[in-house]
């Protein structure tokens, strides 16, 4: 199969692309030197408009199998100080890119009547995050986008699904868990298994959805968040 992969270099995109190892990877990221690792890869800001247009050309030279819009960024900031430079890049980043990216591999997957269609998206976005508000609405946006996605397209045999991480153990979550009022410890105490989930249970879930097993399952918001979306 041939998988694209945004946001490849670090954390829970990296751990993806290299969990699916036997398929052909098109990595996609901002950073050359980090990509030049795979064979196949694309320099991509997905909040410019010219990069994500070429990254649109890209995809349809090479007939993509899965798409797994996972590149997304995180913003910690009261509601206040929010300014509207900030605001657009984050919903072009975590909601327009994805569903761009999607009209662009839908084609060739209608044609050949099969497709997988995976957003990482977040618990923030089924649960809301105070002082997150922009990251939370994003990837809410996300998650209603997968559902009408998933309808959509389910007569071609194309599934869209959204797993939505909690606290995972990647350079973004550790900066993020010690942005707020709280220290890594104390919002580790909030999870109930007491543990950040690794990217690798992540790359694992994506693993089983572009599976046959997984044929059955679109539309589908899976929270992978070692039990924060129950309470604690």
């Amino acid at each position: 199969m041939n998988i694209l992969v945004t946001g490849a270099t670090r954390g829970i995109g990296k751990a993806i692309a290299h969990y699916l190892v036997g398929h052909k990877i098109f990595a996609i990221g901002r950073c050359e030197e980090l990509l030049k690792s795979y064979e196949n890869y694309f320099v991509c800001d997905l909040a410019n408009k010219n990069d994500l247009e070429n990254l649109g050309k890209y995809i349809q030279e090479n007939k993509i199998d899965v798409l797994v819009n996972n590149a997304g960024e995180y913003v910690y900031s009261p509601i206040e100080n929010i300014e509207y430079e900030k605001l657009k890049h984050i919903i072009k980043v975590n909601l327009e890119a994805p569903l761009y990216l999607t009209s662009k591999v839908v084609p060739y997957m209608k044609n050949q009547k099969w497709g997988r269609i995976i957003n990482i998206g977040s618990i923030s976005g089924v649960m809301g995050e105070a002082c997150a508000s922009l990251y939370s609405a994003s990837k809410a946006g996300l998650i209603g986008g997968t559902k009408a996605l998933a309808l959509e397209l389910a007569e071609y045999g194309i599934t869209v699904n959204t797993i939505n991480p909690g606290w995972v153990d990647t350079e973004m979550g550790n900066i993020s868990a010690n942005e707020g009022e709280w220290t890594k410890e104390e919002v580790v105490e909030c999870i109930p298994q007491k543990r950040f989930v690794s990217p690798d249970e992540i790359a694992g879930m994506v693993k089983y959805l572009i599976s046959d097993d997984a044929k059955g399952v679109t539309g589908q918001s899976i929270n992978l968040c070692a039990g924060l979306s129950v309470g604690y």
